[in-house]
């Protein structure tokens, strides 16, 4: 492997690791100018982060399941 694959390679692994709780940590670094211990911290912060918004979304999915609507009966002449 050359050295420009390995770079690509690893520009394209670093790029997969990034969710949507990452780029808000980001924005919150940028936004508040935190220290680079705040920032470690809301790094490791992240699984938890994705598992509150698991949770949003399971409870959502749960919701919608059990409200199943039924029609009304009409009486036709």
């Amino acid at each position: 492997m050359t050295n420009e694959q390995g770079t690509a390679q690893g520009a394209s692994e670093a790029r997969a690791d990034r969710c949507v709780c990452h780029e808000f940590m980001d924005q919150i670094g940028k936004c508040f100018e935190v220290s680079p211990a705040v920032k470690q911290h809301l790094m490791n912060s992240r699984v938890e982060f994705l598992k509150a918004i698991r949770a949003v979304i399971d409870q959502r999915i749960e919701r919608l399941s059990g409200s199943t609507q039924h029609g009304s009966r009409i009486t036709v002449e």
